[in-house]
């Protein structure tokens, strides 16, 4: 989203400006322009540059949020400013460097050269989402790094933020129901990837109307009350829930090594190997695991052996993974 005030813009979730492949694809098919060369950030930033006094671009970054194709995260701003625009002057957070903000690994080179200038106090760092929990996103970040003992440390630090674990979706339901109190919004959250939680009652083909499920009341079969409709990070980004039940697949497995990342294609998993695509079925984890303001519960399936797109051991190294990192069962 973009607000301009004639010499100032300020583009929120600046993480999603596609790169030049995906705007040239749609200024091509939706606008007919057939030359169409630049990324989001270049284009943006070509037009601000005919300013002849001065223009300010307030871009605030979401790290490790990118979860679509074609969204660049920081690396088109980069190269924008580097191959088209060096004369301007760039204030960044001195955390532009962390692995959840740099998705090319380019930064480190970026902020040597002369107009970039790091600033400790350009990094928001107190979450408004989870009110219970600053830490939650540096717990999430652990997690998803695969480092267990740091979870740990980062999950003692949560406080009155309670995250619990289950192998029970009935469970799950009724910790949600029982938990939340009188208006509390409550609802279950799954990655788009998880296609085989469908032998559990999680449809993820089955699309819900965020609207309706944001919204409507617990009478409302299509509410997130009803704890049947499950939304996917793509229908939960931006938004919040007050508790949440995360059902996790086998897309994001645990192996008792580290994470292994698939995809459901036809009859069986086949593993992730594209970069990009790796990093998008993490930040869809991200996503999800950071969507409830105060508290959430974690369904990791039991699997089924007589099913070989299912096996107990897909989900029980995963499941131990979330124990070591301190999360008790409930």
């Amino acid at each position: 989203m973009i607000f301009t005030l004639d010499h100032i813009v300020v583009f929120d979730e600046a993480q999603r400006a596609w790169t030049r492949a995906q705007a040239s694809k749609f200024m091509q098919q939706k606008r007919a322009v057939a030359d169409f060369d630049m990324s989001e950030p270049e284009f943006l930033l070509r037009v601000m540059d005919r300013h002849a006094d001065w223009c300010t671009v307030v871009c605030l970054i979401g790290g490790g949020q990118e979860i679509n194709t074609g969204e660049a995260g920081l690396s088109e701003w980069m190269a924008a400013i580097r191959d088209h625009f060096p004369h301007w002057r760039v204030h960044a957070s001195a955390q532009i460097t962390q692995p959840d903000y740099d998705l090319n690994h380019d930064a480190a080179a970026f902020i040597k050269t002369e107009p970039v200038t790091l600033h400790e106090d350009l990094h928001l760092s107190v979450s408004m989402r989870s009110f219970r929990a600053e830490t939650l996103s540096d717990f999430v970040s652990h997690v998803l790094n695969g480092d267990a003992v740091a979870a740990r440390a980062a999950f003692d630090k949560l406080g009155h933020y309670p995250i619990y674990l289950t192998r029970d979706l009935s469970t799950a339901r009724e910790w949600l129901r029982h938990t939340a109190r009188g208006s509390e919004r409550f609802g279950l959250i799954a990655s788009s990837g998880a296609l085989r939680l469908k032998p559990e009652g999680v449809h993820i083909k089955s699309e819900i109307d965020p609207a309706n499920w944001f919204l409507n009341d617990r009478a409302d079969v299509r509410s997130s009350y009803y704890l049947e409709d499950v939304a996917t990070e793509f229908d939960v980004q931006g938004l919040e829930l007050d508790w949440a039940g995360i059902c996790w697949d086998a897309d994001l497995r645990h192996d008792g090594h580290g994470w292994q990342l698939n995809k459901f294609k036809g009859t069986k998993w086949q593993s992730v190997k594209d970069r990009h695509q790796r990093i998008y079925l993490k930040n869809a984890y991200r996503v999800i695991l950071t969507r409830a303001r105060q508290g959430m519960v974690i369904f990791v399936p039991k699997g089924d052996d007589r099913d070989p797109t299912r096996p107990s051991e897909f989900y029980n190294e995963t499941y131990n993974f979330l124990q070591r990192c301190g999360l008790p069962g409930v």
